[in-house]
């Protein structure tokens, strides 16, 4: 088992940034790939970016590519999304997961956190 839990969430102005976190236990963290998924309201869950288990590689959906930045520190046990130049549309319930390399589907993942809210005003 592994237990994951999201913070950094919050409201932001257009344009503007915020750091999300996820902390996990249990398991060994370096052992997955982590991943971040969202869900707007009414939407279906959507891949954002996944990182392998050192860190190395990444993926993004488009519509982040160089706004966005996964890391990790399986020191810390951590995976961070660093959030750039913020739209409307990026408001979200952001979650965390812990899945496999290569696989960038919301739906496929050995564990997820609870969330945490992103809104961004415009």
């Amino acid at each position: 088992q592994v237990q994951l839990v999201e913070s950094g969430g919050g409201k932001v102005q257009a344009g503007g940034s915020l750091r999300l976190s996820c902390a996990a236990s249990g398991q060994t963290f370096s052992n997955y790939a982590m991943a971040w998924f969202r869900q707007a309201p009414g939407k279906e869950r959507e891949f954002v970016a996944v990182i392998n288990w050192s860190g190395v590689s990444t993926v993004y959906t488009t519509s982040v590519k160089g706004r966005f930045t996964i890391s990790r520190d399986n020191a810390k046990n951590t995976v961070y999304l660093q959030m750039n130049s913020l739209k409307p549309e990026d408001t979200a319930v952001y979650y965390c997961a812990a899945t496999s390399w290569g696989v960038t589907s919301a739906y496929e993942f050995y564990y997820r956190g609870q969330g945490t809210q992103v809104t961004v005003s415009s």
